[in-house]
């Protein structure tokens, strides 16, 4: 028999945060995510998303034992904005039973249709800076810290009950080159001076904060036509700046400013952590921070977050200088190899910027959506 449990205590959000954790458990392939990290995502009183959304999370049990769970997220900055009443769902996790999963979704899609709402689609979070998309190719492939790794039998379970594909998402592996011709270098400092632009010289994470409001400016300027993309408010960017800026490493950061020391552009990539969090267990302490701290001074592979460059730059050539920058940082660390952030399957500007790289697009993940009315 199955139950649906809504999560209303402490201690129920704690078992929600936690049941990946068992059913991943020594999955070579799964990376958890940090449980303060998720609890502080879900807390109504710590996350400034709920400021403009509304949300409740469940979990089934079978048998006496937790079995899967969803949220349910109904976002109206994205339903003012983007003018459809499609709710969300996420945090999507289940164990292979058809009846298990169908309770989850019918319970989250009864809320869904009491608000008014006439589709769900997900997986998504509150934001883009949520995990989203739910993985339909490359189950095999390592995780990364920022996207969502599922089981093979998710999507089966999804389909069954009737949600189709809304839009992909492709990963890529990228091969750094053994050097960079000098050319390129000296093409990229024209590019740079043509455009009265320089890039921010910064030898500690410190140097970089002052350009950080600037960067998520940039980026509900840039990535507002994106699919679902919501505008982060000031306490969400403040939220993101001390959430991430102390651990970026200029070496693999770089920001390029304008003659009034405004962000033009930049892109965010940092040492991947997967490795450093499976051995984490979804905690820092005792032993977790050690692991994470490791992986950061002692880099193996490189996972890419974001990249914006201002309208007014586009296609003079701006993006090929943050490549080549953060390329001649791997290249100086021994890095061979880079993990591309979910990058959308009809986005071919930004898949052309690897064309130059050997590489290969090793994953591809789904927004899946169904119609309720």
């Amino acid at each position: 028999m199955i139950q649906i449990k809504e999560v209303t205590t402490p201690g129920d959000l704690k078992q929600f945060i936690k049941f990946p954790l068992k059913l991943y458990k020594d999955h070579p392939c799964y990376v958890p995510n940090l449980i303060r990290d998720e609890k502080a995502t879900l807390d109504r009183k710590k996350n400034a998303a709920f400021e403009y959304c509304e949300a409740k999370y469940w979990l089934a049990y079978k048998d006496g034992k937790i079995a899967g769970r969803i949220a349910g997220i109904i976002n109206h900055n994205y339903i003012k904005k983007w003018k459809d009443r499609n709710a969300r769902f996420g945090w999507v996790d289940f164990i292979d039973d058809e009846e298990v999963s169908k309770a989850l979704f019918e319970t989250v899609e009864s809320w869904v249709r009491e608000k008014g709402m006439e589709a769900i689609h997900g997986p998504l979070g509150f934001t883009d800076f949520d995990e989203e998309g739910m993985l339909v190719e490359g189950f095999g492939e390592l995780g990364t810290l920022a996207l969502i790794y599922n089981y093979p039998y998710y999507p089966k379970h999804l389909e069954k009950l009737g949600y189709v594909k809304d839009v992909d998402w492709l990963e890529y592996e990228i091969r750094q080159p053994e050097e960079i011709h000098e050319k390129i270098v000296r093409l990229n400092k024209i590019v740079l001076k043509r455009n009265k632009l320089h890039l921010v010289p910064a030898k500690k994470a410190k140097d970089l904060r002052p350009y950080a409001r600037g960067v998520f400016e940039l980026v509900n300027t840039t990535y507002t036509d994106l699919y679902g993309f919501v505008e982060l408010n000031d306490k969400q960017i403040d939220g993101y700046i001390d959430l991430y800026f102390p651990f970026i490493d200029p070496e693999y950061t770089k920001i390029i400013v304008d003659e009034n020391d405004k962000v033009a552009a930049f892109g965010i990539t940092m040492p991947s952590l997967s490795r450093a969090l499976q051995k984490a267990k979804g905690r820092l302490f005792p032993f977790g921070l050690f692991h994470i701290l490791h992986a950061l001074k002692h880099p193996k592979g490189l996972d890419m977050y974001l990249v914006a460059v201002r309208k007014e730059f586009q296609n003079k050539g701006i993006p090929a200088v943050l490549l080549t920058e953060i390329t001649q940082a791997c290249i100086r660390n021994g890095i061979m190899t880079g993990e591309t952030a979910a990058e959308l399957e009809h986005n071919l500007d930004v898949q052309a910027l690897w064309k130059h790289y050997p590489k290969r697009q090793h994953k591809r993940r789904r927004c899946y959506i169904r119609k309720l009315v």
